[in-house]
C-alpha cells in the first residue's frame, strides 16, 4: 500500500477534479496539464504506488483498468486511436506515486514517445 497522494484526495472527492468516469474499482479524470486533446488519468481506487509493486491479487483490478481505458477513449470520441501510458518509477517520469494510466489521443503521437 502507498502513502496518501493527491490521487487519494481526488478518489475521496476532497479536492476537485474533472471526473469523466467512476465505478467501484477506479476513477478517471482530465489531466490538468494535457499533452493532447484527450489526456485522461485512469487510477485504481486501491492505492498501489506503481505497477511493479502490484501483486498477483491485483490481477483482476489491473485487467479492469485495461478494459476500462478503451471504454473511456470511446466515450471521449477516440475509440479507434489512443495511447495508454504508464510511467513506472521516478526515472521513467512518474511524479505521483499512485498507479495511474494516461489515456492520450486526438493528435498524431510519435514513436518513440520519450
Amino acid at each position: 500500500m502507498s502513502e496518501d497522494t493527491i490521487f487519494g484526495k481526488i478518489i475521496r472527492h476532497e479536492i476537485p477534479a474533472d471526473i469523466v468516469y467512476e465505478d467501484e474499482l477506479c476513477l478517471a479524470f482530465r489531466d490538468v496539464a494535457p499533452q493532447a486533446p484527450m489526456h485522461i488519468l485512469l487510477i485504481p481506487k486501491e492505492p498501489i504506488a506503481q505497477l511493479n509493486l502490484a501483486q498477483s491479487d491485483h490481477q483482476q483490478l489491473l485487467g479492469h483498468l485495461l478494459l476500462t481505458a478503451p471504454k473511456i477513449a470511446a466515450q471521449e470520441g477516440y475509440e479507434d486511436a489512443f495511447r495508454l501510458v504508464n510511467n513506472c518509477g521516478e526515472k521513467a517520469g512518474q511524479s505521483v506515486f499512485h498507479l495511474h494510466f494516461h489515456i492520450i489521443g486526438g493528435r498524431d503521437l510519435s514513436w518513440p514517445p520519450g
